[in-house]
């Protein structure tokens, strides 16, 4: 199953859960969401048991898990990577010539 760049969801309970696969986005949609009427969470869950059903391309799944974890304020911010912060680094030293 494709593997995603980890997501890191605060539920409206306080847990957390860290989400880099369809798996993952399947049991976080079971998590306490603020609206789990809301058209973006509702598209999530169709999408995300279509792809784990083989009939929808799991990065449209991952994305549409993201856009309803972010519409109702889920998505914690991630801490930029180590490769992320060498490339900064890496960046900046570039632009001191």
């Amino acid at each position: 199953m494709s593997r995603f760049l980890p997501l890191t969801i605060k539920f409206v309970d306080g847990s957390t859960m860290t989400v880099s696969s369809i798996a993952d986005a399947n049991r976080a949609l079971e998590g306490k969401w603020k609206n789990k009427d809301a058209q973006a969470y509702k598209a999530a869950v169709r999408l995300v048991d279509d792809a784990l059903d083989g009939i929808c391309r799991p990065a449209i799944a991952f994305a549409a898990f993201k856009n309803a974890a972010a519409q109702q304020g889920l998505l914690k911010p991630a801490k930029p990577s180590a490769a992320l912060a060498m490339l900064d680094e890496l960046a900046s030293l570039n632009g001191h010539h």
